[in-house]
C-alpha cells in the first residue's frame, strides 16, 4: 500500500493459506506471541514539522500530498474539556511520498483545498466517529475510510486503543501523556507536536496489518459496510437532545418539578456563559453546584456562595447570573414547570418484568442470540448490533415474525447488512413465545 519502510518489527514466516501472521493468532489473546519487550517510539521517523499556518504552507501541502501515494493517515486533536466548541485545533496528516504534515486550522480559512486533493484517497482514522465532526467544520471529508479502532473490534481485540494496538501488533509503543491536553494553547510546546506526530507514524502500517487479518476472520465485507456509514454521516449535523439541562450529573437526587426548574435555570445561565467564553461549561461551574443549589434554593448570595462550588474566585464574581437565574426559576407558574417527556422508544429494561412480563422473555431470548453469535465470530455484542435495535425490536415485534420481516426493521433501524444476514433467521425464532 505504501513505497516507505513500513515501521513493522513483529513479523514471523507466512503460514500456507493462513496469511502473514503479524497479528497473535488469537486476537483476545491480550499480547504477542512473542515476550519481547515493545521499543519506545519516541519521534517521527522524519523529525517533527512545524505547524501549517499559512495559505501558502498549505498550497505547498496540497502539492506534497497530491504527490503522494496510497492511504492517508489523518488524526485531529480537539480541546475537550477545555473549550465549549469540538472544533480542531490541529489536524495531522501522513502520506507514503509526503511525509507528515501538521496543520493549525485556527489561522486558516478552510482545508477545501486539501479536501480536493484526497478526494479519491482512502483515510486511515483511528476511532474516526470522534474526528470526522471537527474536520467537516473544516470542508475536509473522507469519500473512504478505514477505522483502525472499528478495525480492531471486528476483529476481536479486547484491548483497542492506538497504543495498545500498536504495541501488540507492531511492537512499537506510543506515549499517550498529552491526549487530555488543552489543544487551544499557543504556541503549542515542542513535546506536544511530537505527540501529536507520532499518532500517524504508524496508522497506515497498523490498517495493512488490520486488513490482513479481517480478511483472514472474512470479516474484510462486514468492515466495508461500516466504514461506508461512517462516511456517509461524515458531514452529519450532531443530534440535538432535547432538554440537555436533564442529563446534569447527579440529577437524579434533585425531586420535584419546582427544584427541577433551577437545575434547569442554572443549567441554561451556565451555557450562555460557557459559549461566550468559549469554555467547557464544566469549567465554568461544575454539575454538582448546580445540583446542590437547586436542592437549597438560596435567595441570598452569602447563602449561595457557602455551597461547594460557588466559593471559587470565576464563580463568585458571576453570583449576580446564578441568583437572577434561580429567581427566574422560582417566579414561573405551575405550567411552566418540567414536566417529563414522553419516551421515545421502550423503556428501560429493568422496568420490563412488571410492564411486561412476555416483552422482557421476549429480550432475554433475543440477547442470548446475540451474545452467543458474536461468541461465535469473536467480536464485541454491541459491534454485532446496537442494543437499542434489540431492545426496540423485542418491545414492539412485527406481526408476522419471519427473517424479512425482522430484517425490515432491523434495516429501518439502522443494521448493516451483514448484521441481519447473521441475526435475522434467529430472531425471527425466538421473537414468538415458546410454546
Amino acid at each position: 500500500m505504501t513505497d516507505e519502510a513500513p515501521l513493522r518489527r513483529r513479523d514471523s514466516p507466512d503460514t500456507a493459506g493462513d496469511g502473514p501472521h503479524l497479528v497473535p493468532p488469537d486476537p483476545t489473546s491480550g499480547g504477542p506471541e512473542d515476550s519481547r519487550p515493545a521499543t519506545p517510539l519516541t519521534a517521527p521517523r522524519d523529525g517533527t514539522p512545524p505547524p501549517v499556518e499559512t495559505p501558502d504552507e498549505l498550497a505547498d501541502v496540497v502539492s506534497r500530498m497530491t504527490a503522494g501515494t496510497g492511504p492517508v493517515a489523518v488524526d485531529a486533536e480537539r480541546a475537550s474539556g477545555y473549550r465549549y466548541t469540538q472544533r480542531a485545533y490541529l489536524v495531522q496528516l501522513r502520506r507514503a511520498g509526503s511525509g507528515t504534515v501538521l496543520i493549525d486550522p485556527l489561522p486558516l480559512d478552510d482545508l477545501r483545498t486539501l479536501d480536493a486533493a484526497l478526494a479519491d484517497t482512502e483515510w486511515v482514522l483511528h476511532a474516526a466517529s470522534q474526528d470526522l465532526p471537527c474536520l467537516a467544520e473544516l470542508g475536509f471529508r473522507p469519500r473512504r475510510l478505514f477505522d483502525t479502532e472499528l478495525a480492531a473490534r471486528l476483529a476481536g481485540f479486547e484491548r483497542v486503543g492506538l497504543a495498545a494496538l500498536t504495541e501488540q501488533l507492531l511492537g512499537y509503543s506510543l506515549e499517550k501523556h498529552h491526549s487530555a491536553a488543552d489543544w487551544s494553547t499557543r504556541p503549542l510546546p515542542e513535546s506536544w507536536l511530537t505527540y501529536a506526530a507520532l499518532d500517524v507514524e504508524l496508522l497506515t502500517d497498523l490498517r495493512d496489518v488490520l486488513a490482513e487479518e479481517l480478511e483472514r476472520q472474512n470479516k474484510t465485507a462486514w468492515a466495508a459496510e461500516e466504514f461506508a456509514a461512517l462516511v456517509q454521516s461524515a458531514d452529519r449535523p450532531p443530534r440535538v437532545r432535547p432538554d440537555p439541562w436533564r442529563r446534569t450529573s447527579g440529577i437524579h437526587r434533585v425531586r420535584g418539578a419546582r427544584a427541577q426548574s433551577r437545575v434547569r435555570a442554572l443549567w441554561y445561565a451556565r451555557d450562555g456563559v460557557a459559549a461566550r467564553r468559549d469554555s467547557a461549561p464544566g469549567r465554568v461551574l461544575p454539575d454538582s453546584a448546580i445540583v446542590a443549589a437547586a436542592e437549597m434554593d438560596p435567595k441570598d448570595e452569602r447563602t449561595l456562595l457557602g455551597i461547594p462550588g460557588f466559593g471559587g474566585r470565576s464563580v463568585r464574581r458571576l453570583a449576580r447570573i446564578w441568583l437572577d437565574a434561580l429567581d427566574q426559576a422560582r417566579a414561573l407558574p405551575d405550567d411552566a414547570l418540567p414536566v417529563n417527556q414522553p419516551v421515545d422508544g421502550p423503556p428501560p429494561p429493568h422496568r420490563w418484568a412488571e410492564r411486561d412480563p412476555i416483552a422482557a422473555a421476549r429480550l432475554a431470548r433475543c440477547r442470548q442470540i446475540v451474545v452467543g453469535t458474536a461468541e461465535q465470530h469473536t467480536l464485541p455484542p454491541e459491534n454485532l448490533i446496537s442494543p437499542d435495535f434489540i431492545r426496540r425490536l423485542a418491545w414492539s415485534p412485527p406481526d408476522e415474525m419471519t427473517a424479512r420481516t425482522v430484517g425490515d426493521i432491523l434495516r429501518g433501524f439502522g443494521a448493516r447488512n451483514w448484521q441481519i444476514n447473521l441475526l435475522a433467521d434467529q430472531l425471527a425464532e425466538a421473537l414468538p413465545e415458546p410454546r
